[in-house]
């Protein structure tokens, strides 16, 4: 399964303003309401943050994975964002994050959630991947780096 079959232009946002991780986290999935696949918003809202406090998805050059898994949730569902300015996220590094990937998935399929996971993270550890992506101006442009970058 790749990314780019998951994530579409839609759930890409770029230049967004966020104070702290909790924020940008609630953001998001603010953004998903009325996405077909996800039941109920608050509950899944409730169990990425409390993955979040087992352990910081900031895993370090500036981006972090929240997700989860969920029995509000069917299938995948794939959001990106670029922060304008980076913020605070307790990364394993130390450094602000910038680029955040969230990743929901139905809490049975486990193993193609960590398949998931594991890509966004290849991905995002690639230093010219990075920048390509910090260059990228709007939603059309980064989707297309991710498509590029899987084929």
């Amino acid at each position: 399964m790749k990314l780019s079959e998951i994530l579409t232009p839609n759930f890409i946002f770029t230049d967004l303003e966020y104070k702290t991780k909790d924020e940008a986290i609630i953001s998001l999935l603010k953004k998903l309401d009325g996405n077909p696949s996800l039941s109920d918003i608050p509950k899944i809202t409730q169990e990425v943050l409390d993955r979040e406090k087992i352990l910081s998805t900031g895993v370090g050059n500036g981006f972090a994975i929240p997700h989860a898994k969920s029995a509000y949730i069917n299938g995948f569902v794939l959001v990106f964002a670029k922060l304008k300015t980076p913020i605070e996220f307790q990364s394993h590094d130390g450094k602000p994050v910038d680029l955040i990937f969230l990743l929901l998935g139905k809490e049975t399929m486990v193993t193609d959630h960590i398949k998931l996971l594991s890509k966004i993270s290849r991905l995002m550890n690639n230093d010219e991947f990075r920048k390509k992506i910090g260059s990228a101006t709007n939603s059309n442009e980064i989707f297309e780096i991710i498509k590029e970058e899987e084929s």
